[in-house]
């Protein structure tokens, strides 16, 4: 197994999926791509960001990528080991201001909005905002993901099937992550570096940072169909569900989570639901990206 070095300059980012896409590197299943990100907006400084930027190809987060796995083809899964996630020194997050959904039901579009600036500790994973506040760092990837297979220029904005803007807040180093492939060679993408971020994103953004460096693992399965991403974390089980209707997104959340129990509980779907209305927790990943986001909980031990 090799490690890959990926280093951060014009030719390894871009700002949005495409399967038209030219691959930045090929690794074989079972290798590690380790690589320093810049934060989803493209700064470099917390008052500078990346140039030059293609104003149509460049307009969302500012990904690493693509990489392509060997042999990896749709009908696989990508099994993506989160080895390691280190914070950059800096970040910042926000609120009220601009028009949402939320922001509009809140009485918060028109403003005044608040912007505040962190310093980031990554040695004692600790936040502090120049107003004081202190927060204890969970730092994750927010993008994890592949293209859709249709050609053409696609948003890093919403989560997809094959993964993309997840916003899981449970994704953090020793997690594993099953995405279904869904082009020739998966051409996976990372990126949008958060230091904390509550579920749900409420606000729209997260501590958004640059990180010092990541290190993931990129396998590939063949033994494990999936509709829908799928996680394993060292405290449960994750699945994952994504559509505009919130209700939506728990059903299809719930039907992934019922599938994971036959597989790892041998539980036919009736006596599955049962147990999982005993034993399963949702929780709204994120609300904010247009596409919303539930994940599905099922604790390691919670049956015995």
């Amino acid at each position: 197994m090799a490690l890959h070095e990926i280093p951060l300059e014009r030719r390894t980012l871009h700002g949005h999926f495409s399967p038209d896409l030219e691959p930045i590197l090929s690794v074989e299943p079972g290798d590690t791509i380790a690589f320093a990100t810049i934060d989803s907006g493209w700064h470099v400084s917390p008052g500078a960001r990346f140039e030059p930027r293609d104003p149509e190809l460049d307009a969302g987060h500012a990904l690493i990528g693509p990489v392509e796995v060997n042999g990896a083809r749709p009908g696989h899964t990508l099994e993506v080991g989160i080895d390691r996630v280190v914070v950059g020194p800096w970040g910042w997050c926000a609120a009220a201001d601009w028009s949402t959904p939320l922001n509009d039901r809140l009485g918060l579009s028109d403003g005044p909005g608040v912007f505040l600036e962190w310093t980031l500790d990554a040695e004692r994973a600790i936040g502090r905002s120049e107003r004081g506040h202190e927060l204890d760092l969970r730092p994750f990837l927010g993008v994890l993901g592949m293209p859709p297979p249709e050609s053409g220029v696609h948003s890093t904005a919403p989560p997809r099937v094959f993964g993309g803007n997840i916003d899981c807040t449970e994704l953090v180093e020793g997690a594993r992550l099953y995405l279904p492939v869904s082009v020739d060679g998966a051409l996976f993408s990372a990126g949008d570096g958060h230091a904390r971020q509550g579920d749900g994103e409420v606000s729209q953004i997260a501590i958004e940072c640059p990180l010092a460096r990541a290190e993931l693992t990129l396998g590939l399965r063949d033994d494990l169909e999936l509709t829908t991403p799928i996680a394993w974390t060292p405290e449960a089980w994750l699945t994952f569900g994504f559509d505009e209707d919130l209700d939506e997104a728990a059903a299809i959340a719930i039907d992934a989570m019922l599938g994971l129990m036959r597989r790892e509980h041998g539980l036919e779907r009736p006596e599955a639901l049962a147990l999982a209305s005993l034993v399963v927790d949702l929780r709204i990943t994120q609300m904010v990206n247009g596409v919303r986001g539930v994940h599905a909980r099922l604790v390691h031990d919670a049956l015995r």
